[in-house]
Parts: C-alpha cells; structure tokens; sequence
C-alpha cells in the first residue's frame, strides 16, 4: 500500500492541475454574458419558428414546403454557434485541454444520458438523410400527422384531430417511417368504395373518374387511377388521386365520397347487403345470446 501511495497522490496532483488548466476563470461577466447568449439563442430560433409559420402561410402554397424546410438547419446553426460560444467563455480550448473535454464528455453523457444523446444524434442523422421534412405527412408507429416543428430531441406531429404529437428522433433507430408527399405539396390519397357483386362497373368507373376530375381539390397534372378488387360480400374500388395541398386530404376524401354518393343515388346502382344468416336467428332463438330471464 505505501508503495502505491506516491503514484496515487501523483494522480490526483495531476488531475487537479488538468482541471484548473481546463476551466478558464468565472467571472460575474462572464457568467452575464453566457445568460444573454443563451436568451439571445432562444429568441433567435423562436422567431425563427414564428415567422418562418407567419410567411410560409401568406406566400404562394408551392413555395411553403421550401420554407419550412429550412428551419431545422438553421436551428442546428444557431445551437453550434451557441455551444462554441460558452465553451470558449468557460473553458481554455487548447489542443490537450480539448480532447480531454471530448473524452469527459463522451463518458459522461454515454453513461447519463445515453438515451438523450441517441434522440440528438438521431436528429441530425434524419436531417442529412431526409427520410421526411418539415411539412411532410408522415405516420411513425400509431401517428398520422404532418411534421410542424423539428427540435433538438425530437420533433412534433399535428394529427388530422388537431392534437400535437412529440416523437423522439430516436424511434428512427428501430421503427419504419411512412412519409405520404415526401418534400412534395401532392400527396397521392386513397378513396375506397363498396358496391354489390351485381353492379355494372362500366357505370361505376366512370363515375368514380368524373368524381375526381371535377373536384375543386384535384391537382389535374397528376394521374388519377380507379383500381378493383374482389371481397366476399363486396366489389371494391380504389379511387386513387391527388389533391393540390395534402394538407386538404380529408377535405378532399369527403368531397369525393359525396359526388359519388350523389351520381350512384341517381343511377340506383346498389350497395352491398350483409347478409344475415338463418342460423344466427336460430341462435337468438334458443337464448344462445339472448338476454332474457331463465324460465321465461
């Protein structure tokens, strides 16, 4: 043990003098000034989220994706502008002093924040790879929604009900990402539609193609496909086409349902009957799932 002791004591000299190197004397200036950095920043990209929302919703809607996609690298400009800043306010970046930092760093966030550090790199990951935008109609795992906000750990999601998701960046680690426009104001929407197995698809396509070329909402420059299948109880059609804005998708399903509705009502042309089977009756019947009394 008295053998050891020097080096110990050796040690902790020497790890005492790396941390006074370091850390650069604090002063009540300083401390001042990393305040004001700090509010300066927020400011900075809160501003920046409001008027990048106020101005992409006055220009012309096909310039309003290309704005809004702009405000994750300027947000990551200003935290590397600010983490720069307050490091050299506090510590002597000397090329020793700064691969010690780095490692103390890794260690320490590798350990107690390992899972705040995956969402951050993860971030940075999708914003280089861009497997959506800002703007985008995205589902990741049970939430539908379009990409509103694209922060440091994670980003928010408007669903259709008007509610805000947050979702960690990390989930891109390990869950599929659907993105409906991918960069693009179209969006190519589904509609489906049911019809008895007598109906006469020479009636029903037709109208299922006026349906979409007369809609205020389709953009007319995208193709418009109807495509059919069979059910057991059904015959389906998939009116596929693409609204101007995707933000308009459920405003323009309902309006395809409805000239839909209307031409099929005109022509009488039948939807489909569930057929209720004799055995079922029967089952009531016997008091299988009837919910009257015993010996009544």
């Amino acid at each position: 043990m008295d053998y050891f002791l020097p080096f110990l004591l050796s040690a902790a000299e020497s790890s005492e003098t790396v941390l006074r190197d370091l850390v650069a004397e604090i002063t009540t200036f300083k401390l001042i000034r990393a305040i004001l950095g700090l509010l300066l920043a927020y400011g900075l990209m809160w501003s920046l989220q409001n008027m990048t929302n106020w101005v992409s919703e006055k220009v012309p809607r096909r310039f309003r994706l290309a704005i809004k996609q702009s405000v994750p690298f300027v947000k990551g400009l200003i935290l590397v502008v600010l983490i720069s800043y307050l490091m050299r306010l506090f510590i002597n970046l000397s090329e020793v002093n700064l691969l010690a930092v780095t490692g103390t760093i890794a260690v320490a966030l590798g350990f107690a924040f390992k899972d705040y550090v995956s969402s951050i790199i993860a971030g940075v990951v999708t914003l280089f790879e861009g497997p959506f935008r800002m703007g985008d109609r995205v589902r990741i795992r049970d939430h539908y929604g379009e990409v509103i906000d694209y922060g440091l750990r994670g980003l928010r999601l408007r669903t259709p009900d008007d509610n805000t998701v947050t979702i960690p960046h990390n989930v891109v680690w390990t869950d599929a990402i659907s993105s409906a426009n991918s960069g693009q104001l179209e969006a190519q929407i589904v509609t489906e539609f049911f019809f008895d197995h007598r109906v006469d698809t020479e009636k029903v396509i037709p109208i299922l193609y006026e349906a979409a070329y007369s809609s205020r909402y389709t953009q007319l420059k995208l193709p418009v496909q109807v495509i059919m299948s069979e059910k057991p109880w059904a015959t389906q059609f998939k009116l596929k086409a693409y609204p101007l804005d995707a933000r308009d998708e459920f405003l323009y399903m309902t309006d395809l349902i409805r000239r839909t509705k209307q031409a099929c009502a005109r022509l009488k042309i039948p939807y489909p009957q569930i057929p209720v089977h004799s055995e079922f009756l029967d089952t009531d019947s016997r008091g299988g799932s009837s919910d009257r009394p015993e010996g009544h």
